[in-house]
């Protein structure tokens, strides 16, 4: 394994608790298009293991509306419902109303300072990525991530590798010097695939995923008050993530 260079951050669900006010944002879209469905909590759990939002809405489409009639081409239909539900969401950042992880800026400052490379692998699109970055961490925070690999940047999402080998690709660094960070089995399958190591911190819709091949699994990355708990793996002492720990967890 080479020397620890770089970290690779999935965003819905790892930067941030998004997924619920994904749900809520695809809800108020439906409504304001005039449409009577409702996904529920249960029902976005499920949802969820199709990856994209535009393809969810598809994927929904096909098998709980099948008598639905579109108005006109289904492609545009489902990209106009979608781009209303991104609107919706970024507001809803917008508005502060989304505070990164515990631990998630504490760790990203660390990295910055200690000249570790950042990168964001995510099929979230661009926009949602660049809401929370802004109104979370700094203005100017897109610039701290060297690639920002978001939305239809590959033609294959999570569980494939594609996001992966794209941000890397674009960063010029190999697999042996990366770590990344998911939450959800999709997104572990996706890493690994890239034969990247990788943390998991389980996410409120994630927690009863299965994680085997994970390099380590907590519930969060841990504040000075407030230690992380360890789901499987070895931190030899540690109660945060700091980048020591991602060094000897790489190594």
């Amino acid at each position: 394994m080479g020397k620890l260079t770089t970290l690779l951050f999935d965003v819905d669900g790892t930067l941030a608790e998004t997924e619920e006010i994904h749900r809520q944002s695809f809800n108020r879209s439906f409504a304001q298009a005039g449409l009577d469905w409702h996904w529920s909590q249960q029902m976005y759990t499920r949802l969820l293991a199709v990856t994209g939002g535009k393809e969810r809405i598809r994927y929904f489409l096909a098998n709980n509306q099948p008598e639905f009639t579109v108005p006109g081409d289904i492609d545009e239909y489902i990209a106009a419902l979608h781009a209303s539900k991104t609107a919706i969401y970024t507001e809803t950042v917008a508005a502060g109303n989304l505070p990164m992880r515990p631990g998630v800026r504490r760790l990203i400052n660390e990295a910055r300072q200690s000249g570790l490379r950042l990168g964001v692998a995510t099929t979230t699109t661009p926009a949602n990525v660049s809401a929370l970055l802004q109104h979370n961490l700094a203005p100017d925070s897109e610039s701290w991530f060297e690639v920002i690999a978001a939305g239809g940047v590959v033609p294959a999402k999570k569980p494939a590798p594609d996001i992966y080998h794209y941000a890397m690709q674009a960063m010029g660094v190999s697999a042996t010097e990366c770590l990344a960070f998911e939450d959800s089995e999709n997104g572990l399958h996706s890493a690994r695939a890239a034969a990247l190591q990788t943390l998991v911190t389980v996410s409120d819709y994630t927690r009863d995923h299965n994680f085997d091949g994970a390099a380590l699994v907590l519930d969060q990355l841990g504040e000075p008050d407030s230690p992380f708990h360890v789901i499987s793996g070895e931190v030899d002492g540690h109660e945060m993530v700091t980048v020591d720990l991602l060094r000897e967890l790489h190594s």
